[in-house]
């Protein structure tokens, strides 16, 4: 039973406002893999900075999924800036938007990879194959492009720019919308760093940067050296941000409740 990992992060964005902790993230969650969650050195991949582009970050995400049987476990985390831009093929029925991750090379037309991106690469994966998504960044529709600065941290959100917004309101043609629409199924489990109207914090956690969400995934999986179900991980790392002071309330979603009674990275 093979295990492949891509870990994402993102700290250098070039003209775009740069994070701190992203890169931090990745080492954290490397660690997790090797130490606690039976993962080899050949087993995981990494893309950090400029090198994390959207077509690196595809590409490796083929590789993830390519070849996948029952009894693997496949694990993708991304740790960057996140935005939202209009939804066009109407599958967003409550906000109208679709949520995206920002590759290093990100541009408004085209450049981003969006939540049905993600959606399609990951539904081709077979049944049997366990498959865990972190995201930590944020889904908010809220937000300024510049980082804003709240004891000591920054935020992982992407405003698009004006002409960007305005294009999206004038003449976009949208499909879907007045129909009732499928509703996507999930074959994977998905962690967030936030609920989709939140941002996610880049923090000065001790004397280092890093992602509050993975911060506390990773501390909370090391203390009890892997050994802890979904449930109960979601609701320590919720606890902790609370305590800490966070607003950002992380979200778990599953294909079936009996996933999230399991160990995570387990089947």
């Amino acid at each position: 039973m093979a295990k492949k990992a891509l870990l994402v992060g993102i700290n250098d964005y070039g003209e775009i406002n740069d994070l701190n902790g992203c890169v931090n993230d990745v080492n954290n969650m490397r660690d997790i893999l090797l130490k606690y969650c039976d993962f080899r050195v050949s087993d995981i991949r990494v893309l950090v900075d400029r090198r994390a582009t959207r077509e690196n970050i595809l590409s490796l995400l083929g590789w993830l999924v390519l070849g996948a049987k029952k009894g693997d476990t496949l694990v993708f985390h991304y740790s960057g800036h996140g935005t939202q831009i209009r939804d066009r093929d109407g599958d967003e029925l409550q906000d109208h938007k679709d949520e995206a991750i920002c590759p290093a090379d990100t541009n408004w037309d085209g450049g981003l990879i969006l939540d049905d991106d993600l959606y399609e690469i990951f539904q081709s994966v077979k049944a049997g194959v366990s498959t865990e998504i972190i995201l930590d960044s944020c889904f908010s529709g809220t937000g300024t492009r510049e980082s804003v600065t709240l004891k000591d941290m920054n935020i992982r959100y992407l405003r698009p720019p004006v002409d960007r917004e305005y294009r999206e309101k004038e003449g976009l043609e949208v499909t879907g919308f007045g129909m009732k629409a499928k509703l996507k199924s999930l074959n994977h489990v998905l962690w967030t760093g936030c609920r989709s109207s939140q941002t996610s914090a880049d923090a000065l956690i001790g004397t280092t940067f890093n992602g509050a969400f993975t911060y506390y995934f990773c501390k909370h999986i090391r203390d009890v050296q892997g050994k802890i179900s979904r449930t109960e991980l979601i609701k320590r790392v919720r606890a902790s941000l609370k305590y800490e002071g966070y607003s950002q309330v992380p979200q778990l979603e599953s294909p079936d409740p009996a996933t999230r009674k399991k160990n995570v990275f387990q089947q």
